[in-house]
Order: C-alpha cells, then structure tokens, then sequence
C-alpha cells in the first residue's frame, strides 16, 4: 500500500515538475528575449540613419526580427539541454553502475554515439545547407520589400510580372533549402532513434542474460531497461543543439555588427542654442563604399549667423549630401564641421534637431489625417493656428480633419510639398535646412512659397538646396557644387558679373522658360 502510494506521488510529482520546468524556462525565454529587443532597438534609433545608408530595409527588417527571433533557441536549445543532459547522465549512470556496469557501459556508449558521433555527421552536410538558407532569406527580405515599395512604379514600366516571378523564384529556393535542411534534421533524429532502440534492446538482452546466470535480481530487469529508456528520452533535444548553436551565434553576429554602428558613433552631449546657427565646413570629404569617386570633397563653407545661403548644382552635385552631413545623417570621412562654434561630432542628433526645421526631397507623410500629418505639439494645438498653416502654404481646400493615406498617395506632387511647408510654419527654429522644397510647384506658386518661408525666416539661418535658380536674387550668398566639389561662390550680382557656371545655368533656365 505504501509502494502504491509512493509510485502515485512520485508519478504526480512528475507531472508537476515538468509543467514547473516548462513554464519557468520558457518564461525565462520570452523575458530575455523582450530585454534583447529592447537593447536593440536602444543600440539602433540613435545611429538609424547611418544604417539606413549602409544596409537594405529588407535586410534591416531581416536582422531585427528573424534573427532576433533566432536567439529564442539559446535558453531552450543550446544552454539547457546540455544541463539537463548532464545532470541525468551523471545521476543515471551512477545510479546503474551499483545494479550493472555493464548495463551503464552500454549506456555510456550509447549517448556517446547519440551526442557525439551521429550529430556531428549530420551537422556537417546541415551547415553547408543552413548558410544557404540564410543567405536566402536575407535576399527575400530584400527583393520582397523593393518588390513592395516599387509596385507602382513596377505596374507603370510592365515590370510587374518580371519582378514577381523573381520574388517567387526566391520564395521557392527559400523553401526548397529549409525543405533540405527539415529533411538532414528528420534522418538525424530516425537515426538517433534507430540507436535508442537498439541500445534498449541490447540492455534487456543483456540485463535478462545477468538475470538467468543469477548475477542479477529479476525486478531489475524491468528497472534498467526503463531507466534506458528514460535517459535516451533527452537525446532529441540534443541531436539538434549543434545546428541551433550555430544559428544563434550566426543571428547574435549579425545583430552584433548592427550594434557596431552605434560603438563607432562618437559620444555627444545636449547643446544649448538661443539665437541663429553659424555653420562651418572645414575641408569635408565623404566618399560612399563602392563609389570611386568621392560624394564630396575639400568643401569649405562658411555660413554666417541668420544669412540666407543656397546650395545649387545640377542633379546629382553633392548638394543633398552636404545637407545630409550638416544633418547627421551621413558620417564625413574627412574635414571638420561646426554649428554655431561646437564641432558636429560632440552635438547631439536630438539637440541639432530640435533646433532645425526640414524641409527634405521627399517628405514622408502617414495614414491620418491633415492634423496627424502637422505634428501638432503643445504650441500648435488650437485649429486657428492650423488652419493659418495650411492658409499660408495655400492649402485652403484641405480640412485639418482629411484623410491622408498612406504615403500621401491621395495627394498630388505640389500639396505634399506645401503640406510640409505648412509643417514648416508652426515650429520656430535658428536653423532652416530646405532641400528642393518647391520643385513640384509652378513657377508663380514657388516663388510666393519661397517668399514666405523668407519672410518667416528672416532671423535665422536658411540653407536652400536647389536645382533651379528662383529667387536667388535674395539670397546673401549663393554657392555653386559640381561633382561633389564648389566651384563658385558669392551673391547673386557677384556671379552674374562671372561669366561663369551659374551665369550659364541662369541663361539655360531662362531660355527653356521662354520656349514654353
């Protein structure tokens, strides 16, 4: 009676036991991976420029998401199983070797086959497959996000059809490799189990034969062979350790060269700033990975406290990029860079930017509404002001509470211009970066836009990017980029005495005014 009871307990406590050991492990498995998401994602927002330059979406999405997911197998499939296995082995052969050595020497060669021998075969033709599947997947990631982001423009050029049979190529390569990998992992385990099996045979033959010379009590025959039994039940676990070994420490090294970005920054510091930016550059050279020539180079610029400059050059100048350095969003290799005395490197991106309004090339707007898409704040939150905003930028006919769809796709070229400029309008700030914030507007409706950012800026510091020469005329000083290099610059009399870059660009433009 006593006996029952024992077993009943025992098989209760069992029960209990691996229901505690499931949800403390797991629970330890989600709480670290939540602590490394959030690591992350500290380690990334402060250099998310930076590596928006250096890496795809796609493979940015790839890393933060997949391989992160990866590392959910560190706690469960590498760190415990090991443990686990360990204390079992030692407990069990133990245990064996008081009843039969040679029970536990079968044993012990058993495992030793199971865990060391079999494994490291599969593994071998599994790695082979497992960075293939890999690099597969990034190209997934990849090819899928510019498939998505480049489906309109795909669907105008009757490119559509190439491109997605190029994902599905992909899709189908993917899945053939994990498919591969599946099918290593499935005979690894059959084999694995083949081996259980005849390791628990070949104990009960053994056992019975100790039990029929008399060097062994009958009941021990069915002890040993459970006992067999049990430890090989922690086998799977492990046959599959060195191929999640390897995809962890492949997903924490990829993460790992994410966070890299975020060592390489110099540390900076908040900066107070009152009055309108000086901005100097010192000699900036940048040059992207695998262009031969540099972006920019040996650029010297001086920019005093609340003068208007504009950057001009044609398409593909360096204009942009110099904006992007002042910025922070693309590391300089060379020079010196100072706002307002303070070297670029030691200002933080926060203060730089809440010191400076920016209007970029392409302004990004979300599903909303037009109130959404003002960044209303505690100083803009009354509708007057926003409906004056949206007066101002000429955008009478658009309600605060319209709907913006995703992109601003139901809004044409010119509103999303002057949408942002009415963004513009409800921040004050010392630093005004304008990079081509007219070019979809008519030439009449630029030059009252340009007008009136010039008159809401008339104590700061204005930096105009542009292509097109409106409005030059009230510019302090202008400054003319070609090939990443300045080739001229002075105020607008000053280089139409020249008979120069700018006097010709000026005569082109009037001239292709004039033919339409």
């Amino acid at each position: 009676m006593v006996i029952v009871a024992i077993v009943k307990l025992l098989g209760i406590t069992s029960a209990v036991s691996r229901f505690g050991e499931r949800y403390y492990s797991h629970r330890a498995t989600f709480t670290m991976l939540s602590n490394i998401r959030l690591r992350v994602y500290e380690k990334l927002e402060p250099v998310s420029n930076r590596i928006l330059n250096r890496y795809t979406s796609g493979d940015i999405l790839s890393r933060i998401v997949g391989d992160v997911d990866a590392l959910q197998n560190v706690l469960l499939r590498v760190v415990y199983p090991p443990i686990v296995m360990l204390s079992v082995f030692l407990a069990t052969i133990a245990f064996t070797t008081l009843f039969s050595i040679g029970t536990a020497v079968l044993i012990i060669v058993g495992l030793a086959l199971s865990l060391l021998v079999i494994p490291a075969l599969f593994f071998l033709s599994q790695r082979r497959v497992n960075d293939q599947i890999r690099e597969t997947r990034g190209e997934l990631s990849s090819t899928f996000a510019e498939y998505v982001y480049g489906f309109r423009e795909l669907t105008i050029h009757q490119a559509r059809q190439q491109r997605e049979q190029q994902v599905r190529n992909t899709i189908k390569q993917y899945e053939q490799q994990k498919q591969k990998s599946q099918s290593v992992q499935m005979w690894s385990d059959a084999t694995i189990g083949l081996l259980s099996f005849l390791v628990s045979v070949a104990v009960l033959f053994y056992a019975g034969f100790q039990v029929a010379e008399g060097n062994l009590a009958g009941i021990l025959l069915a002890l040993l062979l459970m006992i067999t039994l049990t430890v090989f039940e922690q086998i799977t676990p492990m046959a599959t350790l060195p191929y999640h070994l390897q995809e962890s420490a492949h997903a924490a090294k990829r993460i790992e060269s994410l966070e890299e970005e975020n060592d390489r920054v110099e540390r900076s510091v908040d900066v107070h700033f009152n009055e309108a930016l000086g901005i100097e550059f010192q000699d900036v050279t940048l040059q992207f990975e695998d262009q031969l020539r540099p972006a920019i180079q040996h650029v010297n610029i001086q920019i005093p406290s609340g003068s208007k400059t504009a950057i001009i050059g044609a398409s593909g100048s360096g204009k942009t990029t110099i904006a992007n350095v002042l910025l922070k969003a693309l590391p300089y290799d060379q020079g010196t860079v100072k706002v307002d005395g303070h070297e670029l490197s030691t200002i933080s991106e926060d203060t730089l930017w809440k010191n400076t309004n920016v209007s970029l090339q392409s302004n990004h707007f979300f599903v909303g509404t037009v109130r959404d898409n003002l960044f209303v704040t505690e100083e803009t939150t009354d509708d007057i002001t926003l409906q004056k905003a949206l007066h101002a930028a000429e955008l009478p006919h658009l309600e605060l509470d319209s709907r913006v769809e995703e992109k601003g796709q139901n809004l044409s070229g010119g509103e999303k211009q002057r949408l942002a400029i009415a963004r513009l309008l409800l921040r004050e700030a010392p630093l005004w970066v304008l990079d081509e914030p007219t070019t979809s507007l008519d030439a009449l409706t630029e030059e009252r836009m340009l007008r009136l950012l010039l008159e809401r800026t008339k104590d700061a510091t204005v930096i105009l990017i542009s292509h097109r020469l409106t409005g030059l005329d009230q510019m302090d000083q202008i400054i003319v980029v070609d090939h990443g290099q300045i080739i001229e610059s002075g105020t607008y009399d000053e280089l139409m005495q020249k008979d120069g870059y700018f006097k010709q660009m000026k005569a082109l433009e009037e001239q292709l005014f004039m033919n339409e």
